[in-house]
Order: C-alpha cells, then structure tokens, then sequence
C-alpha cells in the first residue's frame, strides 16, 4: 500500500508539548496536551499510514470508524498500547511515517529526557559518538544486551527498552545506546564504548569502532 509522499501535516503549526507529565500551570493534562497537537499536525495521508500501521493489533472495524488523530490514540489507550509512561508504540509509528518533528515532541514529554547543555558532551565528542554508534547499531546485533551491562547501564533501562521495541532488534540497539549517552552524560566517552565491546570480546566490532573514529577525526569520513 503506497501513500503520498508529500506530508501536508508537516506544513501545519504544531503546538509545544509540555516536557513532563502531569498538569500544566492552566490545569490542562500534558499527555492529552501531547495528543492534541500531534492530532492537530497529522494530515490525512499520514493518519491513513497510521490506521495501516496498527492493522495487526486494532480491528478493521475500530479503524474504519477512525477520522482523527485523537480518535485513534483513544483507541490506542483503551488497549494499553499506548499510556503516560508507555510512548514506545506511539514514537514508532511516527518515526514510519517520516514525522520527526512530531517525535521530538513526544521524546520532550517523556520524564528524564531533559538535560541541560552543561550535562552533554562536547560537540567534538557527539561527532565521534555519533559515528561509534552507527558501527555497533550496524554490528552487534544480539549482544546488545551484554554491551550495555558491561557499560554498566542500568537494568531497568534496558527492560524498559527491550519493551518498548520487542520485536525490533535494530531500534533496540539505537534506543539502547541513546539511553546510554543520556545516562552519562557529559562522561560519555567513545573510549568507553570500545572498552566495553572488547571486555564483551567484540574485538572486531571494537576494531571497526576505531577505524570510523580515525576517519572522522582526520576527516576521512
């Protein structure tokens, strides 16, 4: 099923999202705030994506009734695919339907998602990030799990992304390498990447790490 490749919603303004659940200071819930304005920026072509997207988990009778955004995560809520703490499906299919604006919105939502500048790494070392991650997303397949306890990454991030994706392997490593430069921080270290694939004997995962690494320190890319 081919759908237009023009995305009238993008043209829409998208009101802010508020960056933490709860009530805004007017009373007004922030996840239905969320919902609103990701409504509010869908066109028609992407929210007939969408309804395509969840055919395997809502009845053809649900989604033929479906004429809104916000009719559709009603539905999305009423079977628990998506909740206040439960963004995973939500992000997925915006990401399918080529809407990163509307992701964004939805990432700021999320608790624990904000950092301040101070907090991050400096831009020289998001660029080498940036490169060490597209490597081992390209490379490490199942040992994903293994990679990040031996960069100490907190079970319950791990669970809570194994979750979010559990049937796609290659967005949980993205997702799992992102929380982990967000758990870091400004201590996130490209050094401590290659550590961690050779203490889990991914030498050769390790090796093609640095290789991109001297690429793009010597502009070689």
């Amino acid at each position: 099923m081919d759908f237009p490749s023009r995305r009238l919603g993008q043209d829409a303004e998208v009101p802010p999202a508020r960056p933490v659940p709860g009530e805004g200071p007017s009373g007004v819930d922030r996840f239905l705030s969320l919902q609103l304005s990701i409504s509010l920026g869908l066109s028609d072509a992407e929210l007939d994506a969408m309804k395509f997207l969840c055919r395997n988990k809502i009845t053809k009778g649900k989604l033929e009734k479906v004429q809104t955004g916000r009719q559709l995560f009603i539905i999305l809520m009423e079977q628990q695919l998506i909740a206040r703490d439960k963004l995973g499906f939500l992000k997925e299919l915006l990401r399918h339907i080529s809407r990163d604006d509307l992701l964004s919105l939805v990432v700021q939502f999320e608790p624990g998602e904000l950092h301040v500048q101070d907090d991050q790494p400096d831009e020289h070392e998001k660029r080498l990030l940036k490169a060490a991650f597209g490597v081992i997303h390209d490379n490490v397949g199942r040992e994903w799990k293994k990679l990040m306890r031996e960069l100490g990454l907190p079970e319950v991030k791990l669970d809570k992304v194994e979750a979010a994706y559990p049937f796609n392997l290659e967005e949980v490593v993205f997702q799992a390498l992102q929380e982990w430069q967000k758990w870091k921080g400004k201590d996130a270290k490209v050094a401590d990447l290659i550590k961690g694939l050779r203490g889990c004997n991914l030498n050769l995962v390790a090796d093609k790490v640095e290789e991109k690494i001297s690429q793009v320190n010597t502009g070689t890319k």
